[in-house]
């Protein structure tokens, strides 16, 4: 009995050594191919122009990490309605609107370098206004209409590996510039990444690059010169794919310290803020966007991902964040996102206690994209803006398709969720 009881937990033990193994290695191979991936962005793409000076040439490319499959994730369910409203100002901010112009007659200053002598909060919980004011315009709306009319149009002439994963594939078109075409095992992928985008216009959140969809039909002039090579990739020649303008030179971005494990997170009760160059603070700005948007959206490969490592790797905290990058100025280009929404509703129940750790660790915000929260909690309309949104500014976005209503009610339940959390440090640190 004692023998057959041994050989039981040597087997379990073994069991457990494999998937400890396995994990680790899983892990290792991700991180070489970030890496990879990274270190290609250092680099000018020869011949690749922008549309402005300020901005590199663009985009995106990361792997998606593969997971097994789940049940689709459960509606989240809240009690009683919220009574208590923010009080973040007079006038209603119209979400997706705003066109934060930083390019051209642009009269900001240079974000300065020696700590700041102005407070960098206001009302508690918000970043100051000349903060705000100071804050790169992003890929401004001008801009993403202005790309994303040459990008439906110019022709593909080349299609080669360098945009992640090997079903993704970095476009050149007959000028010379880049995008990523991201071609997704399912549509999921696709309407993640596509979706994203558009509710990140909804809050006014300008960090990620320009985005259309192009069908690959066999008599589109636009994929033409490649067909052979479409074909040796076997891909669906019906299938909608997204291209994502590529930027070059941009380099890692590490997680800042108040949003590491050991930390007690961004709040305004933190001395150091006031110790912080605008250069820093401005980066902090750009990363509380982040998390708010990642945790609407439920995406799981970025800073939750991080988290998630910590199980095995004490130290991923210090090395640079997957699927965000840097231009040479201080914008941070939030890209693949294709984790969003679709997909990483359907793994929800996997993630949420991490969504919620990081959330949880901050209680500070940019005003402008509270209001818009705000907005999309008290009238309850995000679906219906969302798709309105998406389908005025996309021709193929019938073809692609919407999120599902289970999926629409996810999205909302989280709107509110958030909001319930900004309330709470508003409440906590309002007087402050």
């Amino acid at each position: 009995m004692v023998a057959i009881t041994m050989r039981v937990l040597s087997a379990n033990l073994f069991s457990l050594l494999l998937l400890c193994a396995l994990a680790s290695v899983f892990y290792v191979w991700s991180a070489l191919e970030d890496r990879l991936e990274r270190h290609k962005r250092r680099f000018s793409v020869p011949g690749a122009g922008s549309f402005h000076q300020a901005l590199p040439v663009d985009l995106s490319a990361k792997t998606f990490r593969a997971l097994l499959a789940v049940p689709a994730a459960q509606r989240l369910h809240f009690g009683d309605r919220l009574k208590t409203r923010l009080n973040l100002t007079n006038q209603p901010v119209s979400a997706g609107s705003r066109d934060y112009n930083m390019n051209g007659g642009n009269k900001r200053s240079a974000p300065r370098e020696d700590p700041v002598k102005l407070s960098p909060l206001e009302d508690g919980i918000f970043w100051n206004e000349w903060l705000e004011d100071t804050l790169p315009a992003g890929f401004t709306e001008e801009y993403a209409v202005a790309w994303q009319k040459k990008a439906r149009t110019y022709r593909v002439v080349k299609l080669e590996p360098g945009c992640g994963r090997i079903s993704n594939q970095l476009a050149t078109f007959a000028d010379g510039t880049k995008a990523c075409v991201r071609y997704g095992i399912n549509a999921d992928q696709v309407q993640g990444e596509t979706l994203t985008y558009y509710l990140a216009r909804l809050l006014g959140i300008t960090n990620l690059p320009p985005l259309v969809l192009s069908q690959l039909d066999s008599d589109s002039e636009q994929w033409e010169s490649v067909r052979t090579r479409i074909d040796g990739l076997q891909w669906n020649d019906r299938a909608v794919v997204s291209l994502t303008q590529w930027i070059s030179n941009l380099t890692g971005v590490i997680t800042p310290a108040p949003l590491r494990q050991e930390s007690s997170g961004l709040h305004p009760a933190r001395e150091e803020l006031w110790n912080k160059t605008a250069a820093e603070l401005l980066e902090l700005m750009q990363w509380t966007d982040l998390i708010v948007l990642d945790y609407l959206t439920a995406n799981f490969d970025r800073l939750v991902s991080n988290l998630f490592s910590l199980q095995w790797d004490s130290r991923v905290m210090e090395r640079d964040t997957n699927n965000l990058l840097k231009t040479p100025r201080g914008d941070l280009v939030f890209i693949d996102n294709e984790a969003g929404l679709v997909h990483g509703f359907r793994v929800l129940n996997m993630w949420e206690k991490y969504h919620n750790t990081v959330l949880s660790s901050v209680c500070v915000f940019r005003k402008r994209t509270t209001q818009r929260v705000a907005e999309l909690h008290t009238r309850r309309d995000s679906r219906q803006r969302l798709l309105e949104l998406y389908r005025d500014s996309e021709p193929l976005s019938q073809e692609l398709g919407f999120l599902s209503d289970e999926h629409a009610g996810v999205l909302q339940d989280r709107i509110d969720r958030l909001y319930t959390h900004i309330v709470h440090c508003k409440g906590k640190y309002g007087q402050l």
